[in-house]
């Protein structure tokens, strides 16, 4: 979507968010801690334009967002015997975990804030609970689906590999992870874009579908599967196939790349069990 705004307000924009990405990126984890609980609401106030506080999004693309985010656990929500225990991260409103409730037979939202709409009644099923970023107080293996939706870009480089931890502990062998992050051939995706190559702003990083399969094996996820167009792609032969278009595509010159992959490559949107 373009953005509407001058490009003065942009580069308004760019500069504050590199300013306090550039502090995020320099901090400790202690630091961050911290961070965690006042960057947005320094960004937001003062970057009054920003598109999170002037979107405004219709009934129906409301709707449509959050059905795309239901079609990616839709394979993992099965028809008959035990519904799964789900955790999303950074449930954000609340509205997907409380759209999957009724396919599961609890899901707790884990998220640094309350961002809740005040009033909103959710399922007795839901849980939210607000942690530190780092010490989720829920037992291991007490989940047998995880999910996160255009959170992963945000993580500090150093809060990647313990984020990967985190999600092994709490599934159970054989229970899977889903989540969507922007792909690099495509972006930045954040207002870097407007201004380079780089990412120099809230996403730390952007990952393909090959970086991010070493880093899951590394984590004892060793089998994915690929979204591609609603369906889940389980079939071996079929992410090599796709792992060989996307190796192609990365050696072309940059502006083919990038024109090449905003039809093919949006998003890094994979299905990843945990080893049993």
């Amino acid at each position: 979507m373009q953005d509407p705004r001058t490009p003065e307000r942009i580069r308004h924009h760019y500069e504050v968010e590199k300013e306090l990405a550039t502090r995020m990126r320099a901090s400790t984890r202690e630091g961050r801690t911290e961070l965690f609980k006042t960057l947005y609401t320094e960004l937001f106030e003062r970057v009054e334009d920003h598109p999170r506080l002037t979107r405004r999004d219709t009934a129906e693309a409301s709707r449509r967002n959050l059905e795309a985010q239901l079609r990616l656990l839709r394979p993992h929500f099965p028809e008959t015997g035990p519904k799964p225990v789900l955790v999303e991260f950074a449930p954000g409103d609340c509205r997907l975990a409380g759209a999957a409730a009724d396919s599961c037979a609890k899901v707790y939202g884990v998220d640094i804030s309350d961002q809740r709409s005040p009033g909103e009644v959710f399922p007795e099923n839901f849980e939210l609970i607000v942690y530190d970023g780092y010490h989720l107080d829920l037992p291991d293996a007490c989940a047998t689906l995880a999910f996160s939706y255009q959170f992963l870009e945000h993580l500090h480089p150093d809060d990647v590999d313990p984020h990967f931890a985190m999600a092994k502990r709490l599934l159970r062998p054989g229970g899977v992870y889903v989540f969507d992050s922007p792909h690099r051939f495509s972006g930045p995706h954040d207002v870097s874009v407007h201004f380079g190559e780089t990412l120099d702003c809230f996403h730390f990083q952007e990952w393909t579908y090959r970086d991010m399969r070493k880093l899951l094996k590394r984590h004892g996820f060793s089998r994915t599967g690929i979204h591609r167009k609603g369906r889940l792609f389980r079939n071996p032969l079929v992410n090599l196939a796709h792992d060989c278009v996307e190796a192609i595509v990365g050696v072309l010159p940059r502006p083919l790349r990038r024109s090449l992959s905003n039809r093919l490559f949006q998003s890094v949107t994979l299905s990843a069990w945990k080893d049993s």
